[in-house]
This record gives C-alpha cells, structure tokens and sequence, in this order.
C-alpha cells in the first residue's frame, strides 16, 4: 500500500517527526494532558469522561521515555499515521508532484497541527477517522474477508478513541444506506461489538457514567447567541485559519462523485449540522468539530490537484497559517513570545516545586480541582488527590480508590473557596493559591443519598443514605444540606438541615448498607429553583456531591 509513496513525502514525514518530537520534549504538559496521564497510571476498560485509548498511547509511550515526551511519543507516531493515511486516500495520479502542498494543507489546520504531538483522546479520533474512511473505501471496492475484519476492529478503535466517533460511523452509513443488505457489514459491526464489549461491560459496572455525564451532567448555561451559536461558527473558522474561505468554497462545489466522495459530504455536513442543531443548547468546544478536517482534508487535496488557481491560493494563505502556527508552538515553550499572555505550558513546574518545598513527601489534596492534583503528581513525582465539592462536578477522582489512599493521613489542604491559609503559593499567571495542612483527612465522598419520598408540600420527607464503604461511619460526624439547582444544576443556594434517625438506635450508618434517614420540610428559597439534592459534610469538609438532584416538581 505504501510501496509507491515518493521518498519525498517521507522526508517531509521526518521533518516533522523531529519537529514534533522537539516540541513534545521541551513543551510544558496541558492540564487535560495531566489529567489523562492519572488515567495512565491505573489502566482500566474506562474512565469517568472517556474510553481508554488516550491512556493507553500514553502508558505506550512511558515505555520508551520519561517525562513529557514520555506522555506524548505515540501521539507523534500516531500525528504522522494521520497524515499517510489521508495521502493513500487521495487517488489523483497528479498527486506525486505535489508533496509540499499536501503538507502544507494539513500543517496549516491548527488542531490537527496541535494533536500531532499533544496527547489528548482527539489524537488517535483523528487516526482512526482517517483510517475508517481508507478502509471503507476499500471496503466498498471489495468487501473482502480480511478488509472486513480490519474495519470492524477500526470502528472498535474509533469508538475506543472518544464517544464522538459515533458520528463518523453514523454519518458514513447514512450515505450508503443499502450496505445494510450487505453481510459482510453486518460482520463488520458484530466484530466492533465484540472489540468494544469490554468498555460496555465497564460502562454496565459502573452504572453508565461516562454516558450520564455527558448527556446530562456536563456544566452548562443559559442560551446564549455570542458563547454559543456564534461561537460554533467562529470555531469552524478556527480550524483552518486564513484559508477558510477556500477550504468551504470547495467544500461547496464538491459533488458525490462516487460513494467514497458521497461518505466524505455526509460526515462534513453531518458533523456541521449536528453541532449547529447542538449550538442552541450548549457551548461548542473548538475539538468538537475537529472533525471535519480529515473528510475536508481528502476532499480539499483532491480538489487542489485538478484546479490550479485554488492550488496557488491555499499554498499561499496555507504557508502563511503556517509560519503562524510555529511561531505559536515556540511561545508554548518560551512564554514571552506570547506577549505577556500565560498558557496551561507555562510555570507549571514553577508552582509544583513551590508546594514540594514546603511540604516535602506529604501528600497533597487539591479542592475542587481534577487540573491541578495530577499537574502536582506528574512534575513532583509525589502523591494528589481532588476533593470535589458540591461546587464542582465529578471526575475519575470520584469513581476511583484514590480517595481510599488518603484516608487517615497528613495532607495539604489547597483551597479553592478559602482566600486564606497557613501556607499560599502564586502561579505564573499571578494567582493565590492558599493552603492548609490536615493532620487526619478523613473523606468518604462516595456516601450516596436518595430522596426516597418528597414533596414540596409535605411536612416530612425520607432520605435513604447509602455506605459503600467497609467503615462504619459516625452520624454526629455527618451534616446534612440541601442545594438547590437551577434548570442547569448549578447549585443557587445551600442550606444546612437536621436529620433525624428513623431507627433512634442508628448512630452509625452500617458498612455496605443503607440507613434510613428523616427530613423536615425543607425551607423553599424564593428563587428559579428546578432541582434539589441531599448533600453531606462528612468530618468537617465542605459538602461533597452526594446522590443526584431531584426534579422539584416531582
């Protein structure tokens, strides 16, 4: 498959291997890349916001190095697969004579140019998207046995990459809605279950988390046109920089040629309307759409090679994002060229060894902050933890053992909602942090609460409170609040409440059991209020989120 590539393209291929190399060695971690390396550092079938294969191309490049560009290697590798793939797609016989303006094509669209090296679960969805639509089209040429199972384990592998892949695989059937007739499809998908059954039995273990969070849990807001919908489309100009206006004019004039072409058209609008339709409910994030830069990358290369003028353009205002691109890369290593702006790569080592200083081996807990824990634990080599609040949202903090690894020992304390501290340190960008150390933490934030009975008119209601744990834990150690959300669960006010015992010999709740509890009426704030929940301070830390809210109409 390989065999008729010019040896130019290689050299290019190399170029930027070592470029992307370089920059994954001397480039600070992101805060998203800290997060997925904690995921590296237990491997499972899953965790609490994405599959595992982010985890697993960074536990695979752990192997062959340390520190960042031990985090980042595969994702190297993987950023050149990206780009080999999308040139075996293209079938122009021009195509051999224009290397350079492949290249410059895909370095000039930014995220893709970023997700060469930075490891985030983008980076292997763009690989596997690439390599889906190479071996649907072979696929489609001829559904052979061995072509069939490769793209069933490659559907399996996108899936394994982020939830959004879906949509690669929806958007490519919808353009070929008689496949369904063909069997050799109906293997295809069976061996991506197969593949895929040992995420899906996570997900059933761990009661859909993943799926819960992102279609019900994830932080959002009231509509707004300028965050949201605007925002969408300055996003798609995002993506490819200055030769937008090139890249969706050809977008435009292309037709479905065949059924490979037809594939490509439906994925790039289909992946455009869907976060349209989506912009009138939520924030869309510039990765999102990401995309649609390999189906336009394929399209755009293929339209270039027969039209001279839109070669000469591209290759133009392409050259140009280019040099801006790099000249960002280096500021990610060397702030100053930023202009006095801070990025996640800047003085993240800086802060980490102010903590180390003062605390030394102790252990150090970060409220409300799945950034910052695995930042400190990367850089320091020590051990983190977040306590997530009832201000916060969950994370793989929540789900995992990690908090079990904490209990009863000395901690430091980072605060998120004190301005106040024994011990504070300063980030580059200029903000406090302030600290305290805890002598005996004791946290049990996987307590869960449910109103069993409740009704905004009644005097009373039932609280079931369930023990996951293997300690007995004390009531008078325990208090009770309700917070109450708004329409988008954001927490508008916490009130503390007493509870009572059902049984008044119950003073502990019972390990791997639950004891029933009492509510008074609770207080209603004349405020928009949509949902509440039961929330605990368990040993005087500040009310974790227990149980899920209850819609207050029902």
């Amino acid at each position: 498959m390989v065999s008729g590539i010019p040896k130019k393209f290689f050299y290019f291929l190399a170029a930027l291997l070592a470029i992307n190399i370089i920059q994954s060695n001397f480039t600070e971690l992101i805060f998203d890349e800290a997060y997925y390396w904690y995921y590296s550092q237990n491997m499972a079938w899953g965790y609490f916001d994405h599959p595992p294969m982010v985890a697993l191309l960074i536990k695979l490049s752990s192997f062959f190095f340390k520190g960042e560009l031990g985090v980042r290697f595969m994702s190297c590798l993987l950023g050149l697969g990206t780009l080999l793939v999308l040139w075996l797609s293209v079938d122009h016989p021009k195509k051999n004579a224009s290397i350079p303006q492949f290249f410059v094509l895909v370095f000039s669209m930014t995220l893709m140019n970023a997700y060469g090296f930075l490891t985030l679960p983008d980076t292997p969805l763009l690989f596997f998207t690439a390599l889906f639509l190479l071996v649907y089209k072979k696929f489609i040429a001829s559904a052979t046995l061995p072509i069939t199972l490769l793209l069933g384990v490659v559907m399996a592998a996108l899936m394994y990459s982020k939830y959004h892949a879906v949509l690669v695989i929806v958007f490519v059937l919808l353009s070929n809605i008689k496949i369904i007739k063909n069997k050799y499809a109906w293997l295809a998908v069976g061996i991506a279950l197969l593949c895929y059954s040992p995420h899906l039995y996570w997900l059933f273990e761990h009661d859909f988390v993943s799926i819960k969070y992102h279609i019900y849990e994830r932080p959002n807001g009231a509509y707004n046109f300028s965050k949201y919908t605007l925002g969408f489309f300055v996003n798609l100009i995002a993506v490819f920089g200055f030769t937008f206006p090139l890249v969706y004019y050809i977008l435009a004039k292309t037709k479905a040629k065949n059924l490979f072409t037809k594939a490509l058209l439906f994925l790039t609008y289909g992946v455009l309307i869907f976060f349209f339709v989506s912009s009138f409910n939520r924030r869309i994030q510039t990765q999102w759409v990401i995309l649609i830069c390999i189906p336009l990358a394929i399209i755009v290369f293929d339209y270039m090679l027969s039209n001279k003028n839109s070669m000469k353009w591209i290759f133009r205002l392409g050259l140009l994002n280019s040099i801006i691109i790099l000249y960002l890369r280096f500021g990610l290593v060397y702030q100053p060229l930023l202009f006095n702006k801070f990025y996640e790569t800047h003085g993240n080592k800086n802060w980490v060894q102010q903590i180390k200083n003062k605390v030394g081996s102790t252990p150090v807990v970060f409220e409300n902050s799945y950034r910052n824990a695995p930042m400190y634990a990367f850089y320091s080599g020590e051990t983190s933890f977040s306590l997530n609040n009832v201000y916060y949202r969950k994370n793989q903090y929540s789900i995992d053992q990690s908090e079990d690894r904490f209990r009863h020992k000395k901690v430091l304390f980072v605060h998120k909602l004190r301005k106040e501290g024994t011990f504070h340190y300063t980030k580059t960008d200029g903000g406090v942090y302030y600290a305290d150390f805890i002598d005996d933490f004791k946290p049990y934030r996987k307590l869960e609460t449910e109103l069993l009975t409740f009704n905004k008119s009644k005097d009373l209601s039932q609280l079931a409170v369930y023990n996951p744990y293997t300690d007995s834990i004390p009531m008078r150690n325990l208090n009770f609040a309700v917070a109450y959300l708004d329409r988008y669960k954001k927490v508008k006010q916490l009130t503390s409440i007493p509870i009572t015992t059902l049984n008044k010999k119950t003073s502990f709740l019972i390990p791997k059991d639950t004891t029933l509890l009492q509510l008074p009426k609770l207080p209603l704030p004349n405020l928009n209020i949509a949902y509440v929940r039961i929330v605990i301070s368990e040993n005087k830390l500040y009310f974790g989120l227990n149980g899920k809210p209850k819609p207050l109409n029902k």
